[in-house]
């Protein structure tokens, strides 16, 4: 007898947790055909019978349960070693895969990467600049050792740290009718009015939705969807329209005059800044020194 392969262990166990073959094939993005064969074999490699199969789904029998509960302990010293391997990996080649979204990118990471080569100067390391959903793709599939985001909810699926906050403003135009207003809009007003906005799965916008969300507003359709801070604010200092950003992405223009920020009343905008690795992975080498330095960096 043969000893079974991992994934066909890992299907196995999530057939017993999730009671579906259909269901524990999505999860791996397998198809459902694919992933029955693949269980007919096992049973057959391990001459047991594994799996209670019904037009409700799929329950473990008395022997699928030991094994299942087995497979779960080899699973776990496989994720252990391949975790192991990818630390030992990381740290020999001296390179650092970072993600960041573009407010965190723009405005902090050069500073955090600046700190870190003065401690560490043979990493070499990669930064990926796009927005927080897009960070969270990359730290789940391995594309990126560490990720830096702002949405104002953590995602799931990973490793997550809070490293800090930030405030985002409304601003306009000095032509603006908002930047001559004697009073603070409200939100019903803010989201009524067409605004430049970030494009979907950005943390500013989603931190917006959320802001209007949690005092009973829905923003209308927006008057222009970018995909980066930098052109929103370059679409307002040209008179384009009203947009919400970071403080760290227009602070010298509002200095500057060359911008106006509009208070809101009752609009909480402030959001915390995380980051974001692997599951289950402990960081280690660059990528912890990469975090440690972005912790202790002025909140």
């Amino acid at each position: 007898m043969t000893a079974p392969d991992s994934e066909s262990l890992r299907l196995l166990v999530l057939v017993g947790e999730l009671g579906s073959i259909g269901a524990a094939a999505a999860e791996l993005r397998i198809s459902q055909p694919s992933a029955s064969k693949r269980l007919n074999r096992l049973e057959r490699q391990l001459g047991l019978a594994l799996l209670e199969r019904t037009r409700q789904g799929c329950t473990p029998t008395p022997a699928g349960e030991m094994v299942c509960g087995w497979a779960r302990e080899v699973l776990a010293h496989v994720d252990g070693l391949m975790n192991g391997v990818r630390a030992l990996r990381a740290q020999q080649e001296s390179k650092l895969r970072v993600a960041a979204s573009m407010t965190v990118a723009e405005y902090l990471v050069p500073r955090w990467i600046s700190l870190l080569r003065e401690a560490l100067p043979e990493v070499h390391l990669e930064l990926d600049v796009t927005n927080s959903a897009a960070v969270a793709e990359a730290v789940r599939h391995g594309q990126a050792d560490l990720g830096f985001i702002e949405t104002p909810d953590p995602p799931e699926g990973v490793s997550v740290r809070y490293v800090a906050r930030d405030r985002m403003v409304v601003i306009a135009p000095p032509g603006h009718p908002w930047s001559t207003l004697r009073r603070p809009l409200t939100p019903s007003e803010l989201a009524a009015t067409p605004v430049i906005v970030r494009e979907h799965g950005s943390g500013t916008r989603e931190t917006l939705h959320r802001a209007l969300a949690d005092v009973g507003a829905t923003p209308v359709a927006p008057l222009l969807e970018l995909r980066s801070t930098t052109a929103v604010r370059n679409a307002v200092v040209a008179g384009a329209g009203p947009a919400v950003l970071s403080t760290l992405a227009v602070a010298t223009d509002l200095a500057e005059k060359r911008l106006v920020e509009v208070p809101v009343a009752d609009l909480d905008l402030r959001r915390p800044l995380h980051a974001v690795w692997r599951s289950g992975l402990q960081l280690t080498g660059p990528a912890a020194a990469l975090l440690a330095t972005a912790m202790r960096a002025p909140d």
